[in-house]
C-alpha cells in the first residue's frame, strides 16, 4: 500500500471529521475505513493532533523541525569541542 503523508492541517481536518463520524453512530473502524487510515494511525493522531486548530498544529510541526535542527547544531558543536580539547591536551 502507498504511504500518503499527511500536512498537520490535513490530519486536524480528518480527526474533526472522525468526531463527527462517530456522534453519528459510526464505530471507530469504519470511521477509519471512510478516512483511509488505519485504527493505529487514527489513535496517533489524536493523542498527538487532538483538540488543536490547523493554525496550532502548523506551528507544532514547526516547533519539531527548529528542535531537530538546533540538536544536530549542539550536537556538532560538542563534536568540535571534543576535538579541540584532544588538540590541546596533547600540545601540552
Amino acid at each position: 500500500m502507498k504511504r500518503i503523508r499527511h500536512s498537520p492541517a490535513q490530519i486536524v481536518e480528518k480527526l474533526r471529521i472522525a468526531e463527527i463520524e462517530q456522534a453519528g453512530g459510526l464505530t471507530i473502524g469504519q470511521v477509519c475505513q471512510k478516512l483511509g487510515i488505519t485504527e493505529k494511525t487514527y489513535f496517533l493522531w489524536r493523542e498527538k493532533y487532538g483538540g488543536m486548530k490547523s493554525e496550532e498544529a502548523r506551528r507544532l510541526r514547526d516547533l519539531e523541525l527548529e528542535n531537530e535542527r538546533l540538536k544536530r547544531i549542539v550536537a556538532d558543536l560538542m563534536l568540535d569541542n571534543r576535538m579541540l580539547k584532544e588538540v590541546a591536551k596533547k600540545l601540552s
